[in-house]
């Protein structure tokens, strides 16, 4: 089956769920949403959060980019335009989300793109003919996460490295979040909490970062066919 019938089959799976056998999920949709969670995830075509989590339409308001990178709050007329920072807003401000989870995962291509750079890698314009680097320049968002990592795990695996400058790119993007004002509002206010899980892709485990811990630890563990124990995090 071409790959583009294969897409249309599974809209007509959701259609016959969502549109047939459940059709009042969608009566209530149509007239607006009221997701609870905002979830910023990496465009990766192996971590798609709706199927991670198990959600139905309308229970998450998901952005996704290169990285699950949140970049920081900047003046609207500085340089570019600001699609993750407008999504946010809308989610704060408009659709009044309760939390934010920013969730990254193992073996991301931003994040190794970004352990790839030359260290003294920077923004340039791009001679004729050559191609914009939107790619360097986006994943430049967690150089913080980055030195970090060369700093306290020179001696460490490439492994180690990569999934150490991963998880600590989710807190560059939660320390992020907290310079745009409308999200310092809410958190002051009590009606906004920030979350940082990590997919472990190659355990199948769910990781959340523990500030009383100051690291990753399970909120969901392997199976028991990948790990031997587990403590699970209090959440």
């Amino acid at each position: 089956m071409h790959h583009i019938e294969h897409l249309l089959k599974g809209f007509e799976r959701f259609q016959q769920r969502y549109f047939d056998d459940e059709p009042g999920l969608f009566d209530t949709l149509r007239t607006g949403q009221r997701p609870p969670t905002l979830l910023i995830g990496c465009s990766d075509s192996r971590v798609d959060p709706g199927l991670l989590l198990g959600c139905d339409p309308g229970e998450l308001f998901t952005v996704r980019n290169i990285g699950n990178l949140v970049p920081p709050c900047t003046g609207r007329h500085e340089g570019s335009l600001h699609g993750v920072s407008a999504a946010i807003q809308f989610a704060v401000q408009q659709l009044r989300v309760a939390r934010i989870i920013v969730m990254g995962h193992g073996g991301c291509g931003g994040i190794r793109a970004l352990l790839a750079q030359p260290a003294d890698a920077g923004d340039h314009a791009p001679d004729d003919g050559e191609d914009p680097d939107y790619l360097g320049a986006w994943v430049r968002i967690a150089a913080p996460a980055r030195r970090q990592v060369e700093e306290t795990l020179a001696a460490a695996s490439a492994a180690q490295r990569q999934r150490a400058c991963e998880q600590a790119a989710i807190l560059v993007s939660l320390r992020n979040l907290q310079t745009f004002p409308f999200v310092r509002r809410a958190l002051e206010a009590g009606a906004l909490t920030l979350h940082g899980w990590y997919f472990d892709l190659q355990a199948g485990a769910l990781l959340a970062y523990s500030q009383r811990a100051d690291s990753f630890l399970p909120l969901v563990c392997p199976l028991p066919a990948q790990s031997e124990t587990c403590e699970p995090c209090e959440g």
